[in-house]
């Protein structure tokens, strides 16, 4: 059974505080920070915003392109790490606001930042299985970095919501696979607002170990190499990670470069490889193939191979692309970002 993406939603917040307004406030030297991390802003939250009003908006995209009704939504999943009710889930709320069901499943996703793509995965397995015609799943996220932490600089806000199904697919999911272990790079207990990470522990045994053996056991399977892909996009938790793993596995600049949005609004968490490829199906031609792997602590991998089909130019223009949310920007000085993000209240 042939199924895919039948439609696309994106949703990236307005507000941006620059790289070097944050340094200047520890003393750091922007410099240096925008060089090691490859970023040289991030997207904030607006002070009415969180992780549901961005799926709802990115949801509510989603639906305009499509055909599809509301009421043929049988399963609703959002992965996030910021999901704004410990115990209340966002699925009921995005449903509600397009006007979907009461004849669906939902439950809130966590993965840090691949619940997404796991949601993904999950309404596939539904779709295949007949239970359901049409599944919703999003990656958003108003990511959280401690005030003078290496992440404040990074974590940002954002997300992607596609619709699963098996009727005028615009992009056929070829395979998925994942790839997983109990790695403890990143974590947040109980009752902490903010998280903890391993240093350069995330790197080499955390996202590199994963992307590139999820991105090569899913070319061994189909038998493919990077140059049968025209696009390429991984998860971006900074702008060197990305890079570095992209040139060990042999792509290229050009392949990574229609998805690669981390410079311009940060790390969105959960909605970063979800971004990553809404970007990319915002220019993608019928034909054309896409490779992509998200990362998330703790930690795993999804990988997907991805066909363009003829139906994505017939609704690919009735939304915002990705990139008008990106280039739509007002800027804030640290002490709005603080009211913004209420750090003012949390350290």
């Amino acid at each position: 059974m042939t199924v895919g993406i039948v439609s696309w939603g994106a949703y990236v917040p307005v507000y941006r505080i620059k790289v070097e307004e944050i340094a200047k406030i520890w003393g750091a030297d922007p410099a240096a920070i925008e060089a090691g991390l490859g970023i040289k802003e991030k997207s904030v939250p607006a002070i009415d915003e969180d992780s549901v009003t961005i799926a709802v908006e990115a949801s509510r995209n989603a639906m305009k392109r499509s055909s599809v009704d509301p009421m043929e939504i049988g399963a609703v999943y959002f992965g996030s790490e910021s999901h704004p009710y410990a115990v209340k889930p966002t699925g009921t709320i995005v449903a509600e606001a397009i006007q979907a069901g009461p004849n669906y499943t939902t439950v809130d996703m966590e993965f840090a930042c691949k619940a997404g793509t796991a949601a993904i995965q999950i309404c596939m397995g539904l779709v295949k299985s007949g239970m359901i015609n049409y599944g919703l799943a999003g990656g958003v996220d108003t990511a959280q970095g401690a005030p003078g932490d290496a992440l404040e600089y990074s974590a940002a806000a954002g997300g992607a919501v596609f619709i699963i199904g098996k009727k005028n697919i615009v992009a056929k999911i070829n395979h998925t696979l994942s790839f997983t272990s109990d790695t403890p790079d990143f974590w947040r207990r109980e009752h902490q607002h903010y998280p903890s990470h391993g240093g350069g522990f995330t790197g080499e045994p955390a996202y590199f170990n994963h992307i590139i053996s999820a991105t090569k056991r899913m070319m061994k399977i189909l038998g493919t190499s990077p140059k049968d892909y025209d696009f390429a996009v991984f998860h971006q938790p900074n702008g060197k990670f990305p890079s570095r793993a992209s040139k060990k596995l042999g792509f290229t600049e050009e392949q990574i470069k229609p998805g690669f949005l981390v410079d311009k609004i940060g790390n969105t968490y959960s909605g970063s490889s979800m971004l990553g490829l809404a970007a990319v199906l915002d220019i993608a031609k019928p034909a054309q193939r896409v490779l992509v792997t998200s990362y998330g602590s703790g930690a795993g991998s999804d990988c997907f191979d991805i066909t363009i089909t003829d139906n994505i130019n017939e609704i690919r223009k009735k939304v915002p692309p990705v990139n008008d949310y990106i280039k739509d920007k007002k800027y804030l000085d640290y002490a709005e970002y603080s009211k913004f993000t209420k750090h003012y209240l949390l350290h």
